[in-house]
C-alpha cells in the first residue's frame, strides 16, 4: 500500500496553505474552519515553506504567551519531513511514530500534492482490517 492511495481516499485533496506572513490570530481560523491540525506554510500556495500545528502554538503559548502576537513564520517547522506518494505506507506509519509527527507533507517531484494525517493513516488500516475479517470471515462461513 502506498501514500498515493491514501491521497486518492480523501474527501477532500484540497492543500490548506497559509503564508508565512499571516498571523497566528488567522491560523487560528484557519484551523477551526477546515476543521485540521495543522496547515502548510507557503508562500505562494504551492511551495512548502513550512508546516504549523495546533502543537507549535501551544509550545510557543507555553513559553512565551505572547504567541497571538507572532506571525506564522515566528511559530513554523521549517525544515520538513515529507514523503513522496509512492512511498510505502508502512514505512511513512513508522516514521510518523518514531518521530512523533502527526502530518506530513506528500511532494511528488518537488511538488506539494497532498498531506497525510495520522487519522488518515488510521482510518485506512482500519479500512483494511475490517475488509481482512470481512473476507476471513465469508470464507469461513462458505465452508
Amino acid at each position: 500500500m502506498h501514500i498515493g492511495d491514501i491521497l486518492q481516499a480523501k474527501s477532500s485533496q484540497d492543500v490548506v496553505t497559509i503564508e508565512p506572513g499571516a498571523g497566528v490570530r488567522e491560523l487560528l481560523a484557519a484551523l477551526a474552519e477546515h476543521n485540521i491540525g495543522a496547515l502548510i506554510v507557503s508562500a505562494d500556495g504551492a511551495s512548502l515553506d513550512g508546516i504549523v500545528s495546533e502543537r507549535d502554538v501551544v509550545r510557543h503559548l507555553h513559553s512565551d504567551g505572547t504567541v497571538i502576537n507572532n506571525t506564522v513564520a515566528a511559530i513554523m517547522t521549517s525544515v520538513v519531513e515529507t514523503c513522496s506518494s509512492g512511498d510505502d505506507l508502512d514505512q511513512v506509519m513508522q516514521t510518523m511514530t518514531e518521530r512523533r509527527f502527526r502530518h506530513i507533507p506528500v511532494v511528488d517531484d518537488g511538488a506539494l500534492v497532498g498531506i497525510i494525517s495520522i487519522g488518515d493513516v488510521v482510518k485506512h488500516k482500519i479500512g483494511q482490517l475490517t475488509f481482512e475479517r470481512d473476507q476471513l470471515d465469508q470464507y469461513v462461513h462458505q465452508t
